[in-house]
């Protein structure tokens, strides 16, 4: 097991920030796993089950209890935000229904000279059709929101622009912060994506493993993606500085 990267005040310099809402199943593994490599910041957003309560007992778990919940871009917002005022240089965002494996969690920190770290979802277990079906659309109607003239030579060509295990530098999560965000539910991880990469800052992809547990999936959620897709390529959308500098291939 690969030993901690710290801070000279012994406090590491990465936070894993896990948003969770009625996973009381599963939170313990997921964080439990995931602090034998950072610290972890848990946001529970509104459970109604015994996943704050679980938490709580865990030891070393910084803990964000929304009254209400407020959805994925809530959730993460706010764990950044702790990221952001603890000092930390990295943020990583997980599930935290096991879909995400905490075992992979190093391969993320090896990059540390990248502001922002995508998981490409490489294998896939238990996925079902209209899941990847999505996933892949809006890969594809991504890239073209990045890149609406179809240059060969601006085009980003990232290859899961909806996973949400990433790690994020504090170059990133500062650029997240400063803006007033529009994304409301899964959206988020569209939005984010594109602030860093017309930001100019490093983005890279590397393979992760995912399986398909359970999904928060409906028509509203696709609604907000289907509308954070059209700002994307909106002029609006597009006003911030384009042409990030893509580090490294997918596969690395």
């Amino acid at each position: 097991m690969p030993t901690r990267a710290s801070r000279p005040d012994g406090v590491t310099d990465t936070v894993v920030v896990i948003p969770a809402y009625n996973e009381a199943a599963t939170i313990a593994r997921v964080a439990g796993g995931a602090r034998a490599f950072a610290d972890v910041c848990v946001v529970d957003d509104g459970s109604h089950d015994r996943t704050a309560e679980i938490v709580a007992a865990l030891p070393g778990i910084h803990v964000i209890r929304h009254p209400r919940n407020t959805h994925i871009a809530g959730a993460l917002r706010d764990g950044m935000a702790y990221a952001a005022e603890r000092g930390y240089r990295h943020c990583i965002t997980m599930d935290a229904g096991l879909s995400h494996d905490p075992e992979e969690i190093p391969r993320f920190m090896a990059c540390r000279d990248v502001d922002l770290v995508l998981g490409f979802r490489a294998r896939r277990t238990n996925v079902p059709w209209h899941r990847l079906a999505l996933s892949r659309g809006a890969t594809f109607v991504v890239n073209a929101a990045l890149n609406p003239f179809g240059l060969p030579w601006g085009s980003p060509r990232f290859g899961d622009v909806t996973s949400g295990f990433r790690m994020y530098s504090r170059a990133a999560v500062d650029v997240i912060l400063s803006r007033p965000l529009r994304s409301r539910s899964f959206d988020f991880h569209l939005e984010t994506l594109a602030l860093v990469y017309r930001a100019g800052l490093t983005i890279r992809e590397i393979p992760i493993s995912y399986a398909y547990s359970s999904s928060s999936l409906n028509a509203r959620v696709v609604r907000d993606a289907l509308k954070m897709w059209t700002y994307l390529i909106s002029d609006s959308g597009r006003r911030a500085k384009r042409g990030c500098v893509l580090d490294g291939q997918r596969g690395r």
